[in-house]
Protein backbone atom coordinates (compact mmCIF):
# COMPACT_ATOMS: atom_id res chain seq x y z
CA UNK A 1 0.00 0.00 0.00
CA UNK A 2 1.96 2.93 -1.27
CA UNK A 3 1.14 6.72 -0.30
CA UNK A 4 -0.03 8.62 -3.40
CA UNK A 5 1.82 10.75 -5.62
CA UNK A 6 0.17 13.72 -4.60
CA UNK A 7 2.18 14.05 -0.48
CA UNK A 8 6.13 14.62 -0.52
CA UNK A 9 7.55 11.45 -0.11
CA UNK A 10 9.17 12.14 3.15
CA UNK A 11 7.61 9.15 5.09
CA UNK A 12 8.91 4.97 4.17
CA UNK A 13 5.02 4.35 5.80
CA UNK A 14 3.78 0.88 7.33
CA UNK A 15 1.31 -1.54 5.55
CA UNK A 16 -1.37 0.16 7.73
CA UNK A 17 -4.36 2.60 7.39
CA UNK A 18 -5.77 3.29 10.51
CA UNK A 19 -9.26 4.61 10.32
CA UNK A 20 -9.89 4.72 14.45
CA UNK A 21 -8.85 4.10 17.83
CA UNK A 22 -10.24 3.44 21.42
CA UNK A 23 -7.36 3.08 24.25
CA UNK A 24 -4.66 1.22 23.88
CA UNK A 25 -6.30 -0.36 20.75
CA UNK A 26 -6.06 1.10 16.65
CA UNK A 27 -8.20 -0.34 13.98
CA UNK A 28 -7.92 -0.21 10.62
CA UNK A 29 -10.51 0.63 7.32
CA UNK A 30 -11.33 -3.55 7.20
CA UNK A 31 -11.48 -3.44 11.47
CA UNK A 32 -8.26 -5.60 11.59
CA UNK A 33 -6.88 -5.08 15.65
CA UNK A 34 -3.24 -3.60 16.51
CA UNK A 35 -1.90 -3.42 19.75
CA UNK A 36 -0.62 0.22 20.24
CA UNK A 37 2.33 0.10 21.85
CA UNK A 38 3.55 3.10 19.75
CA UNK A 39 1.32 5.90 20.64
CA UNK A 40 2.16 8.04 17.74
CA UNK A 41 6.05 8.21 19.08
CA UNK A 42 4.84 8.87 22.81
CA UNK A 43 2.10 11.25 22.03
CA UNK A 44 -1.05 9.31 23.22
CA UNK A 45 -0.42 9.87 26.56
CA UNK A 46 -3.92 8.70 27.53
CA UNK A 47 -4.51 5.75 24.63
CA UNK A 48 -7.06 6.57 21.30
CA UNK A 49 -10.33 8.24 21.99
CA UNK A 50 -10.31 8.83 25.99
CA UNK A 51 -14.05 10.27 26.65
CA UNK A 52 -12.66 12.27 28.93
CA UNK A 53 -10.28 14.47 26.16
CA UNK A 54 -12.92 13.68 23.57
CA UNK A 55 -15.55 15.39 25.14
CA UNK A 56 -13.27 18.74 26.41
CA UNK A 57 -12.60 18.75 22.58
CA UNK A 58 -15.88 18.29 21.46
CA UNK A 59 -17.46 21.23 23.93
CA UNK A 60 -14.47 23.79 22.89
CA UNK A 61 -14.94 22.96 19.06
CA UNK A 62 -18.77 24.35 19.77
CA UNK A 63 -17.83 27.66 21.16
CA UNK A 64 -14.40 29.04 19.71
CA UNK A 65 -11.50 27.48 17.80
CA UNK A 66 -9.30 30.62 17.08
CA UNK A 67 -8.75 33.99 18.02
CA UNK A 68 -4.69 34.48 18.09
CA UNK A 69 -2.71 35.61 20.84
CA UNK A 70 -3.62 39.35 20.55
CA UNK A 71 -6.17 38.81 22.82
CA UNK A 72 -6.25 37.17 26.41
CA UNK A 73 -7.00 33.37 26.05
CA UNK A 74 -8.52 32.04 29.73
CA UNK A 75 -7.68 28.01 28.77
CA UNK A 76 -4.13 29.32 28.42
CA UNK A 77 -3.56 31.43 30.87
CA UNK A 78 -5.19 27.91 33.01
CA UNK A 79 -2.72 25.65 31.34
CA UNK A 80 0.06 28.27 32.15
CA UNK A 81 -0.82 28.18 35.98
CA UNK A 82 -1.22 24.98 36.12
CA UNK A 83 2.41 23.96 34.62
CA UNK A 84 4.47 26.51 36.52
CA UNK A 85 2.89 25.05 39.91
CA UNK A 86 3.48 21.99 38.93
CA UNK A 87 7.37 22.32 37.87
CA UNK A 88 10.21 24.82 38.17
CA UNK A 89 9.11 27.00 36.05
CA UNK A 90 7.44 30.91 36.39
CA UNK A 91 6.55 31.97 32.48
CA UNK A 92 5.27 29.62 29.66
CA UNK A 93 5.25 29.89 25.85
CA UNK A 94 2.65 27.43 23.71
CA UNK A 95 3.21 26.66 20.31
CA UNK A 96 2.76 23.99 18.19
CA UNK A 97 5.43 21.27 17.98
CA UNK A 98 8.19 20.18 20.05
CA UNK A 99 10.58 21.76 17.42
CA UNK A 100 9.00 25.30 17.95
CA UNK A 101 9.32 24.43 21.20
CA UNK A 102 12.92 23.86 21.06
CA UNK A 103 13.25 27.23 19.20
CA UNK A 104 11.84 29.01 21.23
CA UNK A 105 14.03 27.71 24.18
CA UNK A 106 16.97 28.99 22.22
CA UNK A 107 15.81 32.24 21.21
CA UNK A 108 15.30 32.51 24.85
CA UNK A 109 18.96 31.30 25.76
CA UNK A 110 20.57 33.70 23.07
CA UNK A 111 18.23 36.60 24.08
CA UNK A 112 18.91 36.30 27.94
CA UNK A 113 22.35 36.73 27.43
CA UNK A 114 22.36 39.44 24.95
CA UNK A 115 19.88 41.57 27.39
CA UNK A 116 22.85 41.63 29.15
CA UNK A 117 24.90 43.08 27.19
CA UNK A 118 26.62 40.13 26.24
CA UNK A 119 25.63 39.48 22.84
CA UNK A 120 28.07 37.29 21.63
CA UNK A 121 27.03 34.79 24.00
CA UNK A 122 25.15 32.80 21.36
CA UNK A 123 26.96 29.14 21.47
CA UNK A 124 24.74 26.21 22.30
CA UNK A 125 26.22 23.28 23.47
CA UNK A 126 24.61 19.92 22.46
CA UNK A 127 25.31 16.26 22.53
CA UNK A 128 25.96 13.25 19.81
CA UNK A 129 22.76 11.10 19.24
CA UNK A 130 20.54 14.04 20.24
CA UNK A 131 17.34 14.63 18.25
CA UNK A 132 15.36 18.19 18.38
CA UNK A 133 13.48 18.61 15.80
CA UNK A 134 13.02 19.41 12.18
CA UNK A 135 13.70 22.66 11.54
CA UNK A 136 17.07 24.43 10.13
CA UNK A 137 17.95 25.27 13.73
CA UNK A 138 16.90 22.38 15.41
CA UNK A 139 18.93 19.86 13.07
CA UNK A 140 21.62 21.98 13.53
CA UNK A 141 21.39 21.74 17.22
CA UNK A 142 20.80 17.76 16.71
CA UNK A 143 23.93 17.69 14.50
CA UNK A 144 23.37 14.10 13.18
CA UNK A 145 24.71 13.93 9.47
CA UNK A 146 21.85 12.03 7.90
CA UNK A 147 19.07 15.02 8.92
CA UNK A 148 21.76 17.92 7.34
CA UNK A 149 22.56 16.59 4.34
CA UNK A 150 21.03 18.44 1.52
CA UNK A 151 19.86 21.49 3.23
CA UNK A 152 22.50 23.93 2.64
CA UNK A 153 25.09 25.19 5.13
CA UNK A 154 24.71 24.06 8.90
CA UNK A 155 23.44 26.97 11.04
CA UNK A 156 26.09 28.21 12.57
CA UNK A 157 26.05 28.38 16.78
CA UNK A 158 25.28 24.75 17.93
CA UNK A 159 28.36 22.14 19.33
CA UNK A 160 27.83 18.96 19.25
CA UNK A 161 29.94 16.83 22.08
CA UNK A 162 30.70 13.39 22.38
CA UNK A 163 27.89 11.45 24.61
CA UNK A 164 29.09 11.63 28.37
CA UNK A 165 32.19 12.88 27.90
CA UNK A 166 32.47 15.00 31.00
CA UNK A 167 36.35 16.15 29.83
CA UNK A 168 35.19 17.44 26.97
CA UNK A 169 32.41 18.81 28.29
CA UNK A 170 34.47 20.86 30.91
CA UNK A 171 36.15 22.35 28.21
CA UNK A 172 34.19 23.46 26.06
CA UNK A 173 32.36 25.64 28.39
CA UNK A 174 35.21 27.53 28.90
CA UNK A 175 34.59 28.96 25.56
CA UNK A 176 33.24 32.58 26.52
CA UNK A 177 30.57 32.65 23.41
CA UNK A 178 28.69 29.72 25.38
CA UNK A 179 24.93 30.31 26.12
CA UNK A 180 23.44 27.11 27.25
CA UNK A 181 23.65 23.68 27.51
CA UNK A 182 21.23 21.82 25.61
CA UNK A 183 20.35 18.27 26.65
CA UNK A 184 17.46 15.44 26.62
CA UNK A 185 17.70 13.78 30.21
CA UNK A 186 16.33 10.77 28.21
CA UNK A 187 17.26 10.41 24.58
CA UNK A 188 14.75 9.27 22.48
CA UNK A 189 14.94 9.05 18.90
CA UNK A 190 18.90 8.75 20.01
CA UNK A 191 18.13 5.55 20.71
CA UNK A 192 16.65 5.59 24.46
CA UNK A 193 19.84 6.35 26.44
CA UNK A 194 18.95 8.10 30.03
CA UNK A 195 21.72 10.50 31.57
CA UNK A 196 22.45 8.98 35.37
CA UNK A 197 21.21 11.49 38.17
CA UNK A 198 24.36 12.48 38.54
CA UNK A 199 25.08 13.90 35.65
CA UNK A 200 22.28 16.14 35.15
CA UNK A 201 23.14 17.08 38.76
CA UNK A 202 26.59 17.85 37.12
CA UNK A 203 25.41 19.72 34.46
CA UNK A 204 23.33 22.04 36.41
CA UNK A 205 26.53 22.90 38.91
CA UNK A 206 28.31 23.46 35.27
CA UNK A 207 25.63 25.71 34.21
CA UNK A 208 26.10 27.92 37.40
CA UNK A 209 29.70 28.21 37.16
CA UNK A 210 29.76 29.54 33.98
CA UNK A 211 26.96 31.73 33.89
CA UNK A 212 25.46 29.55 31.04
CA UNK A 213 21.50 28.68 31.21
CA UNK A 214 20.73 24.79 31.18
CA UNK A 215 17.77 23.18 28.93
CA UNK A 216 15.77 20.20 28.70
CA UNK A 217 14.90 19.12 25.68
CA UNK A 218 11.53 17.02 27.59
CA UNK A 219 9.45 16.81 24.22
CA UNK A 220 9.53 13.14 24.26
CA UNK A 221 10.38 11.91 27.83
CA UNK A 222 8.46 14.66 29.39
CA UNK A 223 4.65 14.50 30.63
CA UNK A 224 4.57 11.50 33.02
CA UNK A 225 6.12 9.46 30.51
CA UNK A 226 9.46 7.88 32.82
CA UNK A 227 7.17 8.05 36.09
CA UNK A 228 7.87 11.54 37.28
CA UNK A 229 5.80 14.23 35.74
CA UNK A 230 9.55 15.59 34.15
CA UNK A 231 11.77 13.16 33.80
CA UNK A 232 14.63 15.45 35.01
CA UNK A 233 12.82 15.36 38.38
CA UNK A 234 14.72 11.91 38.93
CA UNK A 235 17.73 13.27 40.11
CA UNK A 236 18.62 15.98 42.80
CA UNK A 237 19.42 19.88 42.32
CA UNK A 238 19.22 19.63 38.43
CA UNK A 239 16.36 21.93 37.64
CA UNK A 240 17.04 23.30 34.18
CA UNK A 241 16.38 27.31 33.54
CA UNK A 242 14.96 26.38 30.40
CA UNK A 243 12.30 23.44 29.10
CA UNK A 244 10.96 22.40 25.75
CA UNK A 245 7.94 19.98 26.08
CA UNK A 246 5.59 18.77 23.44
CA UNK A 247 4.22 15.23 22.01
CA UNK A 248 2.12 14.24 24.80
CA UNK A 249 1.30 18.05 26.61
CA UNK A 250 -1.88 17.42 24.37
CA UNK A 251 -2.63 14.19 24.26
CA UNK A 252 -2.65 14.08 19.96
CA UNK A 253 -3.97 17.85 19.31
CA UNK A 254 -0.45 19.42 18.51
CA UNK A 255 0.68 21.72 21.28
CA UNK A 256 4.20 22.26 22.45
CA UNK A 257 5.24 24.90 24.96
CA UNK A 258 8.64 26.37 26.28
CA UNK A 259 9.11 27.02 30.26
CA UNK A 260 11.23 28.93 31.70
CA UNK A 261 12.04 30.36 34.93
CA UNK A 262 11.44 34.61 35.29
CA UNK A 263 14.77 34.94 35.23
CA UNK A 264 15.79 33.29 31.67
CA UNK A 265 12.50 34.68 29.88
CA UNK A 266 12.80 38.65 31.17
CA UNK A 267 13.88 39.01 27.75
CA UNK A 268 10.79 37.38 26.06
CA UNK A 269 9.11 40.98 25.72
CA UNK A 270 6.47 41.84 23.32
CA UNK A 271 7.60 41.66 19.38
CA UNK A 272 10.66 39.18 20.02
CA UNK A 273 8.50 36.20 19.69
CA UNK A 274 5.50 34.92 18.42
CA UNK A 275 2.93 32.21 17.03
CA UNK A 276 -0.40 32.48 15.30
CA UNK A 277 -1.84 28.84 15.93
CA UNK A 278 0.23 28.43 19.51
CA UNK A 279 -2.14 28.07 22.61
CA UNK A 280 -5.15 28.32 20.88
CA UNK A 281 -8.77 27.64 22.64
CA UNK A 282 -8.68 24.18 21.12
CA UNK A 283 -4.98 23.22 21.93
CA UNK A 284 -5.60 24.31 25.49
CA UNK A 285 -8.97 22.60 25.96
CA UNK A 286 -6.66 19.19 24.76
CA UNK A 287 -3.32 20.40 27.23
CA UNK A 288 -6.07 21.06 30.25
CA UNK A 289 -7.69 18.33 29.75
CA UNK A 290 -4.21 15.53 29.46
CA UNK A 291 -3.46 17.89 32.88
CA UNK A 292 -6.62 16.92 34.29
CA UNK A 293 -5.61 13.48 34.27
CA UNK A 294 -2.24 12.94 35.21
CA UNK A 295 -1.70 15.53 37.81
CA UNK A 296 -4.52 13.22 39.45
CA UNK A 297 -3.28 11.80 42.81
CA UNK A 298 -2.54 8.32 41.92
CA UNK A 299 -1.24 9.12 38.17
CA UNK A 300 2.57 8.73 38.18
CA UNK A 301 2.33 5.69 40.76
CA UNK A 302 0.68 3.73 37.96
CA UNK A 303 2.90 4.57 35.24
CA UNK A 304 5.93 3.44 37.60
CA UNK A 305 3.88 0.01 38.66
CA UNK A 306 3.20 -0.55 34.88
CA UNK A 307 6.75 0.36 34.48
CA UNK A 308 8.12 -2.38 36.42
CA UNK A 309 5.92 -4.95 35.46
CA UNK A 310 7.15 -3.99 31.77
CA UNK A 311 10.51 -3.83 32.52
CA UNK A 312 10.37 -7.42 34.51
CA UNK A 313 8.90 -8.70 31.28
CA UNK A 314 11.38 -7.32 28.93
CA UNK A 315 14.07 -8.46 30.57
CA UNK A 316 12.68 -11.99 30.48
CA UNK A 317 12.45 -11.19 26.56
CA UNK A 318 16.30 -10.55 26.66
CA UNK A 319 17.21 -13.71 28.44
CA UNK A 320 15.16 -15.79 26.42
CA UNK A 321 16.26 -14.62 23.01
CA UNK A 322 19.58 -13.58 23.14
CA UNK A 323 19.65 -13.67 19.36
CA UNK A 324 16.88 -11.01 18.67
CA UNK A 325 17.54 -9.05 21.96
CA UNK A 326 20.97 -7.06 23.24
CA UNK A 327 19.48 -5.09 26.68
CA UNK A 328 16.74 -2.97 27.92
CA UNK A 329 17.22 0.88 27.28
CA UNK A 330 15.38 3.84 28.69
CA UNK A 331 13.33 4.97 31.65
CA UNK A 332 9.74 4.52 32.96
CA UNK A 333 7.20 3.72 30.46
CA UNK A 334 9.90 5.23 27.65
CA UNK A 335 11.48 2.03 26.85
CA UNK A 336 13.56 0.05 24.62
CA UNK A 337 15.08 -3.25 22.95
CA UNK A 338 18.23 -2.67 21.73
CA UNK A 339 17.96 -5.68 18.68
CA UNK A 340 20.81 -7.99 18.06
CA UNK A 341 18.55 -8.21 14.37
CA UNK A 342 17.59 -5.00 12.70
CA UNK A 343 14.88 -3.07 14.39
CA UNK A 344 13.27 -2.70 11.15
CA UNK A 345 13.05 -6.76 11.04
CA UNK A 346 11.72 -6.94 14.83
CA UNK A 347 9.41 -3.94 13.89
CA UNK A 348 8.16 -6.07 10.88
CA UNK A 349 7.80 -9.31 12.80
CA UNK A 350 5.77 -7.15 15.27
CA UNK A 351 3.07 -6.29 12.32
CA UNK A 352 2.92 -9.68 11.50
CA UNK A 353 1.52 -10.05 15.50
CA UNK A 354 -0.73 -7.18 15.09
CA UNK A 355 1.22 -4.68 16.82
CA UNK A 356 2.77 -1.59 16.32
CA UNK A 357 6.11 -0.01 18.09
CA UNK A 358 9.00 2.45 16.91
CA UNK A 359 11.96 2.35 15.74
CA UNK A 360 15.28 4.62 16.96
CA UNK A 361 18.70 5.18 16.62
CA UNK A 362 21.46 2.86 17.59
CA UNK A 363 19.03 -0.32 16.70
CA UNK A 364 16.68 -0.01 19.39
CA UNK A 365 12.70 -0.82 19.33
CA UNK A 366 10.94 1.86 21.39
CA UNK A 367 8.12 0.34 23.39
CA UNK A 368 5.59 3.39 23.74
CA UNK A 369 2.58 2.37 25.26
CA UNK A 370 -0.11 4.63 26.87
CA UNK A 371 0.63 5.82 30.43
CA UNK A 372 -2.85 4.45 31.17
CA UNK A 373 -1.99 1.26 30.12
CA UNK A 374 -3.46 -1.72 32.36
CA UNK A 375 -1.58 -5.11 33.90
CA UNK A 376 -3.59 -6.74 31.58
CA UNK A 377 -2.56 -4.86 28.08
CA UNK A 378 0.55 -4.71 29.47
CA UNK A 379 0.41 -9.11 29.12
CA UNK A 380 -0.55 -8.76 25.76
CA UNK A 381 1.97 -7.05 24.18
CA UNK A 382 5.22 -8.68 26.06
CA UNK A 383 3.20 -12.17 24.16
CA UNK A 384 3.08 -10.46 21.21
CA UNK A 385 6.85 -9.85 21.39
CA UNK A 386 7.31 -12.67 22.52
CA UNK A 387 5.46 -14.67 19.32
CA UNK A 388 7.72 -12.09 17.49
CA UNK A 389 11.02 -13.09 18.41
CA UNK A 390 10.19 -16.86 18.32
CA UNK A 391 8.77 -16.04 14.84
CA UNK A 392 12.42 -14.53 14.21
CA UNK A 393 14.71 -17.18 15.88
CA UNK A 394 12.57 -19.77 13.82
CA UNK A 395 13.21 -17.51 10.40
CA UNK A 396 16.63 -17.44 11.14
CA UNK A 397 17.17 -21.24 11.53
Amino acid sequence: MSAPDSLFGTYNRAPIQAARGQGVWLFDEDGTEYLDFGSGIAVNVLGHAHPHLVGAVQEQAAQLWHTSNLYRLPGQERAAERLTQATFADKVFFCNSGAEALECAIKTARRYHHDRGEPDRFTILTFEGAFHGRTLATIAAGGQAKYLEGFGPKVSGFEQLPFADHEALKEAVKDPSVAAILVEPVQGEGGLRALPGQCLSGLRALCDEHGILLIYDEVQCGMGRTGKLFAHEHAENATPDIMAVAKALGGGFPVGACLATKQAAAAMTPGVHGTTYGGNPMAMAACNAVLDVVLEDGFLQHVNDMALRLKQGLASLVDRFPSVFEEIRGKGLLAGLKCKLPNTDVLAALYDQNMLAVPAGDNVLRILPPLNVTEDELVEGLGRLDRAAAALCDTSH
